[in-house]
């Protein structure tokens, strides 16, 4: 298959050797900074010169703590420091003044500005999302005058996006026709980091890559419990530039959802998903005030603080580690007694849509990680990204899924939104109805759906009476036999 990988996907693909290059692994990157550097640094064959690339990184990749030097550089020193780094800009309603921030660094619109001719030259690159990474190149304007209020600030140079070919969406949907469903598991497995030989199992695969269902459809709220070292840490926060992956110590409803001091939006409406990781060690201040924001936005896709609505269309995923004696395969027992006090209520357990059974997941070895030619996680990222705006797939599962009368809404719409995620993930080369494959929906989509929801029903049911007995309306896919 490694062939016909390379020969469709061409120049979207790298060779990832994480099982023996410890090289990429001890530099730290994310996932879609190592391919970008291996795409550019890699010969034909995969080689690379590990000086030159690490020479590249030293440059152009600094550390937070190396700041400080950077601004002595730049503002001191009077050069233009070029660097990779996520950038953000702002535009001044008033003014009309254009600036940009680096999160990374510490850095705020009110130190910085872009000046017109700069602007003109980046605007569609740094206007079309919220964050863009790329090569910044900084400079600095001294203050004007001896005025107090004048100031001298930083100013954006140039800006150059760090993405090296085009996302062609379409040609990824006409590519899956020459994969198998098994194959293409395998190259979706490939693509974030993980060697597919490394599975003993479709379920080990399938479940694994549940986790990407947020990464691909819009609001797709997931609960997980896994054994530590199942790479849950992993890839939620390495493998895409599109989410945020929060572990332990502080969530307040102003990180989250919107900081009325500062006058911010929060991570819900920056990202395609928000994962809190190692759930139980994460503190909430106030959970009714996190409990109650956390039940309107799960439902809705925006919530109200004060005056301020907060729109976004992130995925909520809760990771939590769960002990070994706690799995309950084929049982019932409390499997949320551990999470913290704010998801003890059912009535926001119910807002989220599934449940990954982690236990299913293997733990991390050096068998599971991958070893050949993969798509770069990069593209494969912004794939999925651009797949969550296509509304076609669900506009498909509507019309090829029979709802019983009386069903469930919120039962209904979880089914339908997980199983929408995985049509795009599995089978996006499906443009209507009459393209799907009715037996494979019903066993790689519809199926998964209603068992991840299922779980969620059960867990209700411990949580409150008012739950227990209860069951999931029974969806059929339409036309099973054509």
């Amino acid at each position: 298959m490694s062939e016909k990988l390379q020969t469709i996907f061409n120049e979207m693909i790298v060779y990832k050797d994480l099982k023996k290059s410890s090289f990429l692994s001890a530099l730290g990157l994310p996932s879609f900074l190592r391919d970008w550097l291996l795409k550019r640094f890699a010969d034909d064959q995969g080689a690379f010169d590990a000086q030159e690339l690490l020479a590249f990184v030293k440059r152009y990749l600094p550390h937070k703590d190396e700041w400080t030097a950077i601004k002595n550089r730049v503002i001191i020193e009077r050069e233009h420091v070029k660097l990779l780094a996520r950038v953000s800009a702002d535009i001044d309603i008033k003014t009309g003044e254009v600036s940009f921030s680096l999160p990374d660094f510490g850095l705020t619109s009110k130190e910085t500005l872009i000046e017109e001719s700069v602007w003109q030259s980046c605007k569609e690159q740094l206007s079309r999302a919220r964050e863009s990474w790329g090569m910044v190149e900084l400079g600095y304007r001294p203050a004007i005058g001896k005025s107090p209020e004048e100031k001298g600030k930083i100013k954006l140079m140039a800006f150059k996006d760090f993405c090296p070919y085009t996302i062609d969406v379409d040609y990824y949907k006409e590519a899956r026709q020459a994969f198998s469903t098994e194959e293409w598991l395998d190259v979706l497995l490939g693509a974030v980091d993980y060697n597919a030989a490394g599975y003993e199992s479709a379920e080990q695969k399938l479940t694994m890559l549940t986790r990407l269902l947020p990464f691909v459809e819009k609001k797709v709220n997931l609960i997980e419990l896994a054994p530590k070292g199942t790479g849950k840490s992993y890839l939620f926060g390495q493998v895409s530039r599109f989410g945020w992956l929060a572990s332990g110590g502080v969530m307040s409803r102003a990180k989250m959802f919107y900081d009325v001091a500062k006058r911010q939006d929060g991570l819900v409406a920056s990202n395609d998903f928000v994962a809190l990781d190692e759930v139980q060690t994460i503190r909430f201040p106030d959970v009714n005030e996190i409990r109650g924001a956390l039940k309107t936005f799960c439902e809705n896709g925006y919530c109200n603080i004060g005056t301020h609505r907060v729109d976004g269309d992130a995925g909520i995923v809760l990771c939590g580690n769960i002990p070994e004696e706690t799995m309950a395969r084929d049982g019932y027992a409390n499997l949320f007694e551990t999470l913290p006090e704010v998801f003890h209520e059912s009535a926001l357990i119910e807002r989220f849509h599934g449940f990954i059974k982690g236990w299913n997941i293997p733990r991390m070895t050096d068998d599971l990680k991958v070893s050949g030619w993969a798509l770069n996680s990069e593209y494969f990222c912004t794939i999925l990204h651009e797949l969550r705006h296509d509304h076609t797939y669900r506009a498909i599962v509507d019309a090829i899924v029979d709802v019983p009368d009386g069903a469930d809404t919120r039962d209904t719409e979880a089914i339908k939104r997980i199983a929408t995620a995985y049509l795009k993930l599995l089978f996006p080369q499906v443009r209507c109805a009459e393209d799907v494959d009715r037996h494979a929906f019903e066993q790689y989509c519809m199926r998964r759906a209603t068992r991840m929801r299922h779980t969620i029903l059960l867990q209700l049911g411990i949580l409150d009476a008012e739950y227990r007995g209860k069951d999931l309306p029974k969806l059929s896919v339409r036309g099973m036999d054509a």
